[in-house]
């Protein structure tokens, strides 16, 4: 059952959070009242046990056009704490996959930025054009570009602020997989699907570790994975994934 947030729609799937971006006459720009409800999806994802992840996505075609620059001009609104775009600060806990169609321009790329993994249709375009509006790229394209594809790349990609089509971005590895147009929920729900065969708790502890690990030394990486890690050892789901394994049957997660 969809929920209509007005700004956004959410629809379970399963065990899947699906958030969808649901202005279309704005190209799926983001004001301050998509932002809040972005966050409160990210905040119902990591909060409901039986949620083992998220795909976002855009309706009409589109992912998004990023800011709502003539929202913008009303002045500064407060962010939520997950910050701009609903989420891009703080991701959720829980791995979130984009499912990008149309474009991801400005903060529509970083919104893809801030999450694990990328599907995109063939064609779609995807940049950071904020330098030709005389704006900063704040929602996180300036700094995780650079990590994400080679340095001289994202340079080139933010300081032109052309946009590249997906398979552009796919030979650099920061699209994982190419749908035709019109099925990249579809190519995301089918990667979900292989991710749900895992155990719910450590993928998400996993994707928390590899997104923090970037900054850390290797010396605080075996510190500072050891709490992340620590729930899922004691957790109720491992003990099924060892049951399943000597009974030689699928696990049933809880997500506990």
């Amino acid at each position: 059952m969809a929920e209509d947030g007005g700004a956004i729609r959410v629809e379970r799937w399963g065990a899947v959070l699906v958030v969808t971006i649901d202005r279309p006459h704005f190209r799926n720009a983001i004001d301050n009242d998509a932002a809040w409800a972005i966050a409160a999806a990210m905040d119902r994802l990591d909060a409901e046990q039986d949620l083992f992840l998220g795909i976002l996505t855009g309706a009409g075609g589109v992912f998004s056009a990023g800011a709502d620059l003539k929202a913008a001009r009303l002045g500064p609104r407060p962010l939520p704490d997950r910050g701009n775009f609903g989420f891009c600060r703080k991701p959720p806990n829980k791995p979130l996959i984009a499912a990008i169609e149309g474009f991801a321009l400005g903060g529509g790329l970083e919104m893809a930025l801030a999450c694990d993994l990328i599907v995109a249709a063939c064609g779609a375009r995807m940049g950071l054009p904020e330098v030709r509006h005389n704006l900063v790229a704040v929602g996180g394209g300036a700094f995780r570009l650079p990590k994400r594809l080679p340095f001289h790349v994202a340079v080139e990609i933010a300081l032109t602020g052309q946009p590249r089509p997906a398979e552009f971005f796919h030979q650099f590895g920061l699209v994982n997989r190419l749908a035709a147009p019109g099925e990249a929920l579809a190519e995301a729900k089918r990667l979900a699907e292989e991710l749900l065969a895992n155990g719910p708790l450590a993928l998400a502890a996993t994707a928390r570790i590899m997104r923090a690990s970037a900054d850390w030394t290797e010396e605080e990486a075996w510190r500072l994975q050891e709490p992340i890690v620590d729930a899922v050892r004691h957790s109720e789901d491992r003990a099924e994934g060892l049951r399943a394994f000597a009974e030689r049957r699928p696990p049933v997660w809880s997500g506990r």
